[in-house]
This record gives C-alpha cells, structure tokens and sequence, in this order.
C-alpha cells in the first residue's frame, strides 16, 4: 500500500463526507493505493456514525473510535499503530489541512528519501493569540531540540516514512514535538514543505490556552528524557555534585575568616548570624539530594524492561 493518511478527529461530523471524498478523488487521480484511517477521540456529536457510514461507500475508510476523549497524541499513536501505507500523511479533520498537498509530500518520502516531511503554514488564518504564543514555541523547540529547518513543530499536515512512526511513541501532549521525538530516535532526516493554511469551515477550535503550559512542560520532559533518559546520574549527579561543591567552598570560606579573626584577636560574630552561612548549608543539602536523586534514578533506569532498548535501522 502507497499511503496511509491518519486523521485524528473530535466532534467534526460536519466536515468527514467532504474531507474523505477530497481525500478519495486526488488519491485516484495519482493512482495511489491507499487507506484513510479516521480515529474519532471520543466524539459525541455522530462522528462515529458518520464514519460507519463512509466505510460502507468506500471500504479504504476506517476507523477507530475511543471510548471517551484521550486527545490528539493518543490518537495518532493508534493510528501509527494501525498504518500500513509505506508512507503516512497526518492532517486534521477540520479540512484547514488540503488533501491536494499529499502527492508531493509523498514525494518528498518516498523519492527524495525524507525521514519526516513537517507542513508549514507561511500564511495562517489563525488570530494573534494563538500566532504569536505558536512562533515563541517553535522558536523554543529549535534552539532546544537542534533542529533548525523547521519553522512550525505543531503543523497536523506531516509525511513519515513508514519506519518512523512504527519506532516512537507518541503521548501526553507530545504531538506538537514528533520531529524532536523522530530524532531522538535517529531519524535525522527530516524536511520541510510550504503548505497551504484554509480557513475553518466548520466547527470551532479544540485547543484552549492551557495547550501552551502544556506544550512547554512536554517539550522539557522530551528535552530530558532524549538526552539524559538512559543516564540520569549524569544529570543530577552534575548539578549534585556542582551545589555541594559550591557550599562547600562557602563553608570553607566562613571558617577561614572566623580563625583569621581569631587569630588577630579580633571581635567576630557567630558564623550562624551570617547569611551565608545559611546559603552553604542550603547549597550542601540540596547537592546530596540531587546526588542521591541521580543514584536512585540511576538504579530505576538499570532495572527497566527498556533499559536496553534501541533504535535498529538494519540487520545482515
């Protein structure tokens, strides 16, 4: 099969006839085989039904209905789970995301031998309030992340190759950080195609102001877990061993300058009246937590099932 194009949708019954036929006629005019693979997250306003209906027009149509809402990143990652196209569009339900685009991402995979093509949205019709927040955001992921040629992160409209999306997992609010998920995995791969933004045509919005909180506090826990996942102890032993260095030195310091006093008979208060005291002692606590934290981490990371669990491109 050529293609698999995973749609996550909540509460779009509106738009799913008119997104599957758009879908349906440019995969027939490329001659592409295909299946379109619709995960309704919990819907309650007769998705589901609508879906049910579509497959029965047209069996390339499936679907996958949760139980209740889990959100966006559960649902890709049930529709990875279920692809079996060579290469996998995502986009949204909300039809802002145009079906036309997927002949040339598919290209850009399976020709030009891309990891991960992610959409960008250069003209948006999104308000200020959500544009601005959106570009500090990508902003952030590249100087975090690496990866520089990528100007919108949280793009639905996205092209993967087969391999990708079988080997990461996608969870939380993670969706918006696939690129970042793909090359911690060691798919580096990764480009990017100007696409085009459409307007809602239906429905409103899913996402409120809380997606922003969200998002940074997953980009943080990608950033360590990528980096310092399989070796905590490098992390909080560092920062362990830095604090208590520091209090140290402080102590060090506070005892210098009482016996220099005393040794010139001079007046000197209590080193418990000082400040830094305080501090040194602060710093020096603080630095055997961590420490202890690493070691601890460091012993749970030794004992996971996926302690040893790597990305393997090929065997011979």
């Amino acid at each position: 099969m050529d293609i698999s194009v995973v749609v996550p949708l909540y509460n779009e019954v509106e738009s799913l006839p008119e997104l599957t036929a758009w879908i349906a006629r440019v995969m027939d005019e490329n001659r592409f085989t295909y299946e379109i693979l619709l995960v309704d997250d919990g819907s309650r306003d007769g998705s589901w039904e609508e879906i049910c209906r579509l497959n029965l027009g047209n069996t390339a149509v499936k679907g996958v209905k949760f139980r209740r809402n889990y959100g966006k990143s559960a649902a890709l990652n049930v529709g990875f789970e279920a692809a079996q196209g060579d290469v996998i569009i995502t986009m949204d339900a909300d039809l802002q995301d145009s079906p036309d685009e997927i002949p040339a991402l598919y290209k850009r995979i399976a020709e030009e031998k891309y990891d991960l093509i992610s959409g960008w949205k250069a003209k948006r019709y999104d308000p200020l309030s959500k544009t601005i927040p959106t570009k500090l955001f990508n902003a952030a992921t590249r100087k975090m992340s690496g990866i520089d040629n990528l100007h919108d992160f949280n793009c639905g409209l996205k092209a993967y190759r087969k391999a990708v999306v079988k080997n990461i997992e996608v969870y939380g609010e993670m969706h918006r950080y696939i690129p970042v998920l793909a090359k911690w995995a060691g798919f580096t791969k990764i480009g990017e195609q100007v696409v085009e933004h459409r307007a809602r045509k239906y429905g409103k919005t899913k996402f409120g102001m809380s997606r922003f909180i969200n998002g940074f506090l997953d980009l943080l826990s990608i950033f360590f877990v990528g980096k310092f996942g399989k070796r905590p102890m490098h992390f909080f032993g560092s920062m362990g061993v830095l604090s208590f260095f520091i209090g140290m030195i402080l102590a060090i310091w506070i005892l210098a300058e009482k016996l220099i006093h005393i040794s010139n008979n001079e007046r000197y208060r209590d080193a418990t009246d000082q400040p830094l005291f305080y501090l040194a002692l602060v710093a020096i606590v603080v630095g055997f937590q961590l420490f202890l934290t690493g070691f601890v981490a460091e012993l749970v990371s030794r004992n996971s099932p996926d302690r040893n669990n790597y990305q393997i491109e090929d065997r011979v």
